[in-house]
């Protein structure tokens, strides 16, 4: 097993190849190989998305991905704008 962990300043689901897999600041468990890794609504976050190849991590070296908040002008609603 390979180890992750998804640093979020706010508690977020955690989405990994398209399934709810946890939440964001807990150690997750997966198979080694390559992951992509997104978290749940609301879409204030950057980058949109991340792939990552877990292989040789630890419960105690996890494999980090880190997600950024957008600030409010930065953050695209609904309506089909341009």
């Amino acid at each position: 097993m390979e180890f992750l962990i998804v640093i979020f300043p706010e508690s977020r689901e955690v989405r990994v190849d398209g399934a709810l897999q946890g939440k964001t600041n807990f150690i997750l468990q997966f198979e080694a190989g390559m992951h992509t890794v997104t978290l749940g609504p609301p879409r204030n976050f950057s980058p949109v998305e991340q792939k990552v190849l877990l292989q040789n991590t630890a419960a105690l070296d996890p494999c980090k991905v880190e997600f950024h908040v957008l600030p409010p002008a930065a953050i695209q609603h609904g309506g089909g704008g341009a």
